[in-house]
């Protein structure tokens, strides 16, 4: 499985002590930055992780900021990006199993290096189940991006 994982500054540090574990798993790592702890802004990451997914490039992301909020929000912005904030090994995995998340949102200042460890590895190895339900709440998701979409004002 390929993996693309990006951070703002706040995230830095754990983004470095993820890419080499995900690494040892086995995966296929794209780091897509911040290279240091110099002030960044998320939505940037969020941006590119997101690009990276839509054009195949990975098959799951990673974003990390301070808290997982702005990231999770940011991301969400994009059509076809289905990315939350996981701070239990349960919402990892079950959003996938149910929602079909394909970037999982940590924040750096509430969470620590091994539970980070945990919860990626809690959301790469879920998988999809496909059953009806599921998909029938992901077909309302895609119905509401597109409806927003065609509308600028569609409040």
């Amino acid at each position: 499985m390929r993996i693309v994982i990006g951070a703002d500054h706040a995230g830095f540090e754990l983004k470095q002590m993820l890419v080499p574990y995900l690494r040892e798993l086995g995966y296929t790592v794209e780091d897509l930055g911040t290279e240091s702890a110099d002030p960044v802004d998320y939505p940037d990451y969020a941006e590119a992780v997101a690009r990276a997914l839509l054009a195949g490039r990975a098959d799951r992301g990673i974003l990390i900021c301070g808290s997982g909020v702005g990231a999770s929000v940011a991301a969400n912005k994009v059509p076809g990006i289905r990315a939350g904030v996981c701070h239990d090994t349960y919402s990892a995995r079950q959003g996938v199993e149910h929602d079909d998340l394909n970037v999982l949102v940590l924040g750096a200042r509430v969470i620590g290096p091994e539970l980070a460890k945990e919860l990626v590895r809690a959301f790469l190895m879920a998988r999809f189940s496909g059953e009806e339900r599921h998909r029938r709440r992901l077909e309302k998701l895609r119905q509401l991006e597109a409806r927003f979409l065609r509308s600028e004002h569609a409040l």
